[in-house]
């Protein structure tokens, strides 16, 4: 099995397991998160790779940064992560890669991302993982907007955004070119 394969399937069954810990039917997991039942039914038999925004859903409802969740189906983070060893996710459909530079560890609140936005790219997330969530993001190349609790800010490469995430938000490439970024996660 593939690296990725690997991940989607340990990720599915991790999803599975926050779901029947909390005593949550699937169609108790679809009212909570606004996902359908057998959009739910078919991420935990591991038949469908989620998008980020529905990770992102199902992080709200159980209370996790993507990064955590990520972190929780690796096993435990090294102190030194070389490059090659970080983990990459990747969801095709919205044009979003994430590299997880230093990922979450015990005992540490902070974690540093790499995303990359393809030209056109357009990812909306309903609500933060964890309110009040801190986060600073970097463009190290390209465009990004970036809308936060109702505002809207475009950066170009070295500008940097930095806040506290209570509400909605969205990342957009707007293009030529894709957008890249790091993105540091605090978490209150």
């Amino acid at each position: 099995m593939r690296n990725a394969e690997e991940l989607d399937t340990r990720l599915a069954e991790r999803l599975a397991r926050l779901r029947v810990d909390r005593g949550w039917s699937l169609d108790e997991l679809a009212r909570r998160a606004g996902v359908s039942r057998s959009t739910l039914s078919r991420l935990e038999r591991g038949e469908i790779s989620p998008t980020a925004s529905l990770l992102n859903k199902l992080c709200a409802v159980h209370g996790r940064t993507m990064s955590r969740l990520l972190a929780e189906v690796e096993a435990e983070p090294p102190q030194l992560l070389r490059a090659g060893e970080q983990p990459v996710w990747r969801d095709e459909e919205s044009g979003f890669t994430r590299r997880s530079v230093s990922p979450p560890h015990p005992g540490l609140r902070g974690e540093v991302v790499e995303g990359t936005l393809r030209p056109g790219a357009d990812i909306a997330y309903d609500v933060p993982p964890v309110p009040g969530l801190e986060q600073h993001i970097w463009v190290l190349e390209g465009a990004v907007e970036i809308a936060a609790d109702g505002r809207a800010h475009l950066l170009a490469a070295g500008d940097c955004l930095r806040f506290r995430l209570w509400g909605a938000s969205r990342f957009r490439c707007p293009g030529p070119g894709p957008a890249r970024y790091v993105l540091l996660v605090v978490l209150p």
